[in-house]
């Protein structure tokens, strides 16, 4: 997982795909839970994230996607660090991810995502089809500011 910074900066002009999302958490009975989704074509369970779009800044995309693919409106509440990778088509990928909460919305099943679970956090390490979503949820864990955020 990339370093932290308050925002995320890239330069255009190289073939890198940008991408943003967000780890959607909630308190749940006293416990943190996070959203994890699963996308039918890829038959992955990740966090919601995708593609900026053309002007768009990472932290709308982030916000815009998180939407798109969960129906929750989003408040972000920190910024958590980025993963590197090779996409499907062979391009390099960067995804910067914020810690978020939800604050208005419910969950739909749509074209991207076909099922949303809310879990706690070992339970979303365990159902996280990457590794490298794995070292983001590392990372989320080890902000000693977490608790109170949510």
């Amino acid at each position: 997982v990339g370093s932290r910074t308050t925002t995320m900066e890239f330069d255009n002009s190289t073939e890198v795909v940008q991408a943003a999302g967000g780890l959607l958490v909630r308190r749940q009975a006293g416990q943190i839970q996070i959203a994890l989704v699963h996308r039918p074509i890829h038959q992955d369970w990740s966090y919601p994230k995708g593609k900026l779009e053309e002007g768009e800044t990472f932290e709308e995309a982030a916000q815009r996607e998180v939407f798109e693919e969960t129906g929750f409106i989003c408040r972000l509440l920190r910024f958590i660090g980025h993963t590197e990778y090779i996409d499907r088509k062979g391009r390099p990928k960067v995804v910067g991810y914020w810690v978020m909460s939800a604050e208005a919305g419910s969950f739909e099943p749509n074209e991207e995502v076909d099922e949303l679970r809310w879990l706690d956090i070992a339970s979303a390490g365990l159902l996280l089809t990457y590794e490298r979503d794995r070292s983001v949820l590392a990372a989320m864990l080890a902000d000693d500011q977490l608790e109170s955020l949510v």
